[in-house]
């Protein structure tokens, strides 16, 4: 058997960075050398962006010149379109999202070019994009006309207008980019690793990508917004919280879906700054009972005996998904979000791969069977 402490790669180190840092074991994540709490009351997104890719913070001309960029690329081809248009409506968004991203690399005359001038420009277009490509499967499924992307707005507020229809109220569209923010990388996480060994194949940034989307769907990682969410529909009211936490949890043994990390021992930084999001976002989200099902469960499990011992304290994912859904986001588009501001990230992780590429190619530790002998099929029983 593989030693205990190997399953899932656990310590296992497979790279050097300079892109962030996540420390468990005190609650700390830090992009580039700056707190992510101090980039998610300050930041825009498009800042963390330029950051990200170029280990540093921008001038203002370097962030108006990248802003400027990236709306150059945000609007989507008449192919492009065309081929979402021809997917069907019930399809997970995640499942779009993927074969969207796909679809781009299609399309674009430098797919194949991985040299680093390529992929700077491939990372612009997928993260001008994809905010184009989740607010128009939104629409498209829904039967309503697709909207252009404004150049007066920034990424975070062209998506609820595409999104919308209408432009986003000034605390909307700030909890929107401090969710961009605090989502934007994350250490080694597993899309992350998919995306570096897909890169470490010599393979291109639209594989690599694509390879990443798949890996956040499930619930395990990305996917856990989501489920989060539906959790708390299923709770239906704050005053059920308490027999459903001891009927469920303590009684089935049922998992809290955004509670819990594999690195994280302390109470993650990002979960902390999307709580006092949604005081910013007024009345109307405070009182909301999901947030007060969310916030009930949480006292539930801080007061509670085996998670405090195990250290399970409520994940981004956890108050992701209450943000989200305070500024308009169906639920099952929470996780295109994630990937939405993930992609900053899983961009610079490529093209970080890509200044010193080694194929990675761990061992595995085999235990079946050996020497056994070739039987015909006739003589088999």
């Amino acid at each position: 058997m593989a030693e205990e402490q190997k399953r899932g790669l656990e310590g296992a180190v497979i790279a050097d960075t300079r892109l962030s840092r996540v420390m468990g074991d005190v609650g700390r994540l830090v992009y580039c050398g700056y707190e992510i709490s101090d980039l998610a009351d300050n930041a825009t997104y498009e800042e963390v962006v330029f950051l990200l890719w170029n280990q540093r913070l921008p001038s203002a001309a370097e962030l108006e010149a990248l802003r400027k960029t990236l709306f150059s690329h945000m609007a989507l081809s008449e192919a492009e379109i065309d081929v979402m248009r021809r997917l069907p409506v019930k399809a997970h968004p995640m499942g779009i999202l993927r074969t969207a991203v796909s679809t781009v690399g299609v399309f674009d005359p430098e797919a194949e070019d991985n040299s680093p001038e390529a992929n700077q420009r491939k990372a612009l277009r997928l993260t001008a994009k994809m905010p184009t490509i989740i607010a128009a499967w939104s629409r498209i499924r829904t039967g309503k006309e697709l909207l252009q992307p404004r150049a007066d707005f920034s990424l975070a507020e062209n998506f609820l207008y595409m999104l919308n229809g209408k432009p986003g109220s000034k605390p909307e569209v700030d909890a929107l980019n401090a969710y961009l923010v605090l989502l934007a990388d994350h250490g080694m996480n597993a899309s992350t690793f998919t995306s570096r060994v897909v890169t470490s194949t010599d393979g291109d940034m639209y594989s690599a990508i694509t390879a990443a989307i798949g890996s956040l769907k499930g619930p395990k990682h990305g996917g856990a917004n989501e489920a989060a969410m539906r959790m708390f529909f299923e709770i239906g009211k704050p005053e059920n919280v308490e027999k459903w936490f001891k009927d469920e949890v303590k009684g089935k043994g049922r998992r809290i879906m955004g509670v819990g990390h594999r690195v994280y021992k302390a109470f993650d930084p990002r979960a902390d700054v999307l709580k006092r999001q949604v005081d910013k976002l007024g009345p109307g989200a405070k009182e909301n009972p999901v947030f007060l099902i969310a916030t009930g469960l949480e006292k539930q499990v801080m007061a509670d005996p085996y998670f405090v011992e195990r250290k399970l304290f409520p994940n981004v994912d956890y108050y992701s998904s209450i943000v989200l859904d305070a500024i308009g986001v169906d639920t099952d588009l929470q996780t295109p979000l994630f990937a939405m501001s993930r992609i900053a990230g899983w961009s610079a992780q490529v093209m970080e791969q890509w200044t010193d590429n080694r194929l990675i190619r761990p061992l595995d530790n085999y235990i079946g069977p050996m020497d056994l002998k070739w039987v015909p099929v006739n003589q088999r029983g």
